[in-house]
């Protein structure tokens, strides 16, 4: 029943989205869209090294997007670009191959996992994951060029 995945935590972490905003000088921005239902993540994000040293996000999505997204912005700072490549990876074997969901710091992910028997959620469950691995990618991309025209 679609009201078991809109349950009280599901709406408070919705209701409760941290690092909401822009970043002055980010290192990349990235926007993640889902064409079925119209949510729209964009995210902005600081990195030093392999580290995420500051996030910040505009979220325009139904209550479960905006879950994830509020998970994602409580735990990405700190986090490195190898754990969040697998984060994603993980959160998408979850929903769509009845994968385990995500341990430590993001267990919260699995209150998450009844999403999984409504396909059409998915895509606005993954937007933040696959807008801050977008721009892990752009960040790696920008410092691999700079070190080849140096």
């Amino acid at each position: 029943m679609l009201n078991d995945i809109y349950n009280k935590r599901i709406i408070e972490l919705a209701g409760n989205i941290p690092r909401i905003g822009r970043l002055d000088h980010p290192d990349a921005t990235a926007t993640a869209h889902s064409k079925l239902c119209g949510s729209t993540v964009k995210i902005d994000l600081k990195m030093d090294g392999d580290v995420v040293s500051d996030f910040a996000h505009e979220v325009k999505a139904c209550a479960l997007g905006q879950a994830s997204s509020s998970i994602m912005a409580s735990h990405v700072v700190g986090s490195t670009s190898s754990e969040l490549r697998a984060l994603r990876d993980s959160v998408r074997k979850m929903l769509k191959e009845n994968g385990a969901p995500p341990d430590g710091k993001w267990a919260d992910i699995a209150m998450l996992e009844p999403v999984r028997d409504y396909k059409a959620r998915h895509a606005s469950t993954l937007l933040t994951f696959d807008a801050v691995v977008d721009a892990i990618g752009q960040i790696e991309a920008q410092r691999a060029g700079a070190g080849a025209s140096a």
